[in-house]
């Protein structure tokens, strides 16, 4: 029985919270329903003054003759009138044909006409000063949409001539390495049988070498070419960047290089695929140990934001220029002799398909940082729930 009692006093309480609710919503309905003449509006204030006026009037003539008080209130009267009625005219003319004109102009503006103008805007005060604000508005509108169409056809062609290009790329890349991988084992091959003292085998070794180089650009750009996506789940993200920590610092041996690792002190539970994600995070690490030097040190943080994992490589090497940052995630852009241009773009899609995002900051002569911002769950995860 309390119990019942407190639902039917919350039900109460309720009812009584909704009923102010409910009358406001009404009276705001009320208010954007009743509509008043903007005529009336104007002609209302001057009315009521000029009705005062003749009040008093009457009240200053009582001592005049019956037919000389009527034709002085029939003066006055007729005098008022044809105040109101010249005032009306007046705003008509001034005001009302230009906002009738504005209200059509925007209501075609809606539907999608955006060469139309205002005749009204060669005034000159306030209402015309309206018209040519709402005409350069309305241009800056039509030439903002001939700017989306212009953009949008231009990045339709540039997807069709991609998409062409891509499947030129895969099917090259696919006849490529089969022969490739012939060639690998002839070299592979003739290596062995050389004599130990041959000299031969130092080109047999470089063109082992070039050999590899090919593989890679290959891979990459079969990569680039055909996206594989991404088979998330759910693992340490301390995990994945240590793994690839420890494959760099292999790289680094030839070079007095620092690679320090500042992990998280807690799991950090991401959804992600770890072999892509280590495939980004060596590559990054890979640019900043190509970009120093002689010496130098290399920082990968990892940081907690919110609901993202920031992972921070930041290093000492040359930096780049700022005329070039804009475009190093562009495919086949590159300012290293020996690059394709590939690694970059790669790293990029792949942590676009994640959910995250890339970002860089770099100053010449100090080096630079890419920090790598992955969703600890992913939208999709979320919808799936």
């Amino acid at each position: 029985m309390p119990d019942t009692d407190t639902d039917q006093h919350a039900g109460v309480a309720e009812s009584s919270a909704a009923i102010p609710s409910s009358e406001t919503e009404v009276v705001a309905t009320r208010r954007h329903s009743v509509r008043i003449s903007w005529e009336i509006k104007a002609v209302l204030p001057v009315a009521v003054v000029l009705l005062n006026g003749l009040i008093l009037f009457v009240l200053a003539t009582v001592s005049l003759q019956q037919t000389e008080r009527h034709a002085v209130l029939l003066v006055a009267s007729s005098g008022a009138v044809a105040i109101c009625a010249v005032m009306i005219l007046v705003l008509a003319v001034l005001i009302h044909r230009p906002v009738r004109e504005l209200q059509e102009k925007i209501a075609r503006v809606g539907e999608g006409e955006l060469d139309t103008e205002v005749k009204f805007a060669n005034r000159n005060d306030e209402i015309g000063d309206l018209g040519r604000n709402f005409n350069q508005m309305v241009r800056q509108l039509r030439e903002s949409r001939d700017e989306i169409q212009r953009l949008h056809q231009t990045q339709m062609s540039r997807a069709e001539h991609l998409a062409t290009m891509g499947e030129l790329a895969a099917g090259l890349a696919h006849e490529i390495r089969n022969p490739l991988a012939g060639i690998a084992g002839v070299v592979e091959i003739i290596g062995r049988d050389l004599p130990a003292s041959s000299p031969a085998r130092a080109v047999v070794k470089e063109v082992r070498q070039e050999v590899m180089q090919i593989n890679r650009i290959v891979s990459d750009l079969l990569e680039c070419a055909r996206p594989k996506p991404p088979e998330t789940r759910l693992s340490d993200l301390n995990a994945t960047v240590e793994h690839a920590v420890m494959f760099a610092r292999q790289q680094a041996l030839s070079k007095s290089i620092d690679i320090e690792f500042r992990h998280d002190p807690l799991p950090l539970e991401v959804e992600h695929d770890s072999n892509q994600v280590n495939q980004v995070l060596l590559n990054l690490l890979l640019n900043s140990i190509q970009s120093i030097e002689h010496s130098g040190k290399i920082t990968v943080t990892i940081e907690r934001h919110n609901s993202f994992a920031g992972v921070a490589i930041a290093d000492s090497g040359r930096g780049i220029a700022p005329e070039h940052l804009p475009y190093i995630f562009r495919p086949f852009y590159t300012t290293k002799g020996n690059g394709t241009g590939l690694g970059l773009s790669l790293a990029r899609r792949i942590v676009e398909e994640h959910g995250g995002r890339i970002e860089v900051s770099s100053t010449v002569g100090h080096g630079s940082t890419f920090t790598v911002f992955l969703p600890l769950r992913r939208a999709s995860a979320h919808a799936a729930d």
